[in-house]
Formats: structure tokens, C-alpha cells, sequence
């Protein structure tokens, strides 16, 4: 896939502001400061579309990126950050988890946990409802980059066996900074989104389309 357009939509905090194209949806969860703009930026070969913030949990709503007229990455509010009140972060799970049962143009989650630790509690309560609930997913361990080479295969080893991953589970492995496992995880996502074959390039005015701040 040629990416040739990327753009945000909306930060949707309802369900009636939620697009109605009818395009296939992938969301992105995990922890605040997880790398999940990173990797979107990554995945579409930009620099700023989404912005990463040095103030964790900032993103409170479901913002919505447009992906070419194929596909929306759909980025959630990052799970774990302490300062947020326990009202706020019930409001954020209530509202992702009525987004995930019930909205049908959802065709993959992808968890991202931080490939340095092992998965916190959190990382590991939302795996197992997504499992629960029978949702297509793929666990990306993030900042792969920061890892030695030779300890990688330990880390890849501690985040399976914290997660239960059993053989068939999708997993990959990811560094924003150098690209790796970027071809995997778009032919995963372009798979489940019925869009074909993924190599993602961008158009050399790309750089010219409206940038967005949300926290990764």
C-alpha cells in the first residue's frame, strides 16, 4: 500500500462523532508514553503528523488519522498514568470499552507494550480482556531500538510468558527509530483491514499536510 495521504479527522469523545465512511478501523492501546505516536509516524513515513508530548496522558479522547481513503488509525487515551484522577481514567475506560464491543468498523487492536520491562499489570489486564472478548489483536513490543541485540530475544521471552502469547498469538517486534518490523506490522494491519498487500511510502509533499499534538 502506497501511502499518498495522512491526515487527522477528529478527537471523538461520542460515539455520534465518530466517522461514517464506513472505512476499516485499527486501534492503538497501550501505556502513556508507550511510543504510540512513533510508531503511526513510522508507519506512514512522517515526522510530525502525530506529535509526541512530554506530558503523559494527554490524550483523553479517540483521535482519529485517515490512512490514504483506506483505513483510520484510531489512537486511545494511554492506560497507567497515575496522575490522572479515578474518575477520569473510568470515564477513558468506559468510553474505550464501549468503542471496542460495540464499534463494528474495528478490525484490529494492536497493544503496545515497552519492549525495555516487562508488562505492568495494566499491560496485562487489557490483554486478557481483549482475549477475553475476542478481538482480533496483535501485541507490538515497542522501542526495540534501545535494547542491545543480544538481549533481545530475553526481552521477546519475558513479554510472551507475561502475556500468556501462545504459538499463532500476533507479535511483533518494533523500532520507530530504525524502521525495524515496520513491513510486518503493516501487512498485519492490511490484512485484517481487507486493503491488500502494505509497503507504505509517502508522497514527497506530504510534509506540507496539517500536523496534530496527541500524546503517544
Amino acid at each position: 500500500m502506497k501511502v499518498n495521504q495522512s491526515e487527522f479527522i477528529i478527537s471523538a469523545v461520542r460515539p455520534e462523532q465518530y466517522p461514517e465512511d464506513g472505512l476499516p478501523e485499527i486501534a492503538l492501546a497501550g501505556r502513556s508514553n508507550v511510543g504510540k505516536s512513533s510508531l503511526i509516524n513510522r508507519l506512514i513515513n512522517r515526522k510530525n503528523l502525530a506529535r509526541t508530548s512530554s506530558t503523559p496522558g494527554k490524550t483523553q479522547q479517540l483521535n482519529y488519522y485517515k490512512i490514504n481513503q483506506d483505513l483510520y488509525f484510531v489512537d486511545f487515551p494511554g492506560y497507567g498514568y497515575a496522575k490522572v484522577s479515578k474518575e477520569q481514567r473510568f470515564a477513558w475506560g468506559k468510553m474505550m470499552e464501549k468503542y471496542l464491543l460495540e464499534r463494528k468498523e474495528l478490525k484490529l487492536v494492536m497493544q503496545m507494550v515497552d519492549m525495555r520491562h516487562e508488562p505492568s499489570k495494566d499491560d496485562m489486564m487489557m490483554n486478557e480482556w481483549l482475549r477475553h472478548h475476542g478481538l482480533p489483536l496483535v501485541v507490538v513490543a515497542t522501542k526495540m531500538d534501545k535494547i542491545p541485540k543480544t538481549r533481545r530475544a530475553k526481552h521477546i521471552k519475558v513479554i510472551k510468558e507475561a502475556l500468556d502469547l501462545r504459538p499463532g498469538d500476533l507479535f511483533v517486534p518494533f523500532s520507530s527509530e530504525e524502521g525495524l518490523g515496520k513491513e510486518e506490522l503493516w501487512e498485519i494491519i492490511t490484512r485484517h483491514a481487507g486493503i491488500g498487500q502494505a509497503v507504505a511510502e509517502e508522497e514527497p509533499d506530504a510534509e506540507n499536510q496539517e500536523d496534530h499534538e496527541i500524546n503517544g
